[in-house]
């Protein structure tokens, strides 16, 4: 099943941290948030945005806390 085929079946809601202003940082979030796991290709290639762009964006979720590193994916924070 394809990335895009998850998001489109998933049909929990899933809240914004309040903190989430930019528009980057909250497609990135969900995406990530929403998927079993995705490398800064698959973020490019699904959102479109430039890699340059990407690399400040997960630096920052991952500061917060949102999201974590696993090798070379990206996947949700586990809530505590």
């Amino acid at each position: 099943m394809s990335t895009t085929q998850t998001i489109a079946r998933t049909t929990d809601r899933l809240d914004l941290p309040d903190d989430l202003t930019a528009a980057d940082s909250k497609l990135v979030y969900l995406f990530v948030a929403v998927s079993d796991g995705a490398t800064v290709d698959d973020l490019q290639t699904a959102l479109d945005i430039k890699k340059i762009s990407l690399f400040p964006v997960l630096d920052t979720l991952s500061e917060r806390g949102l999201i974590e590193r696993v090798e070379d994916e990206y996947v949700a924070a586990q809530a505590s």
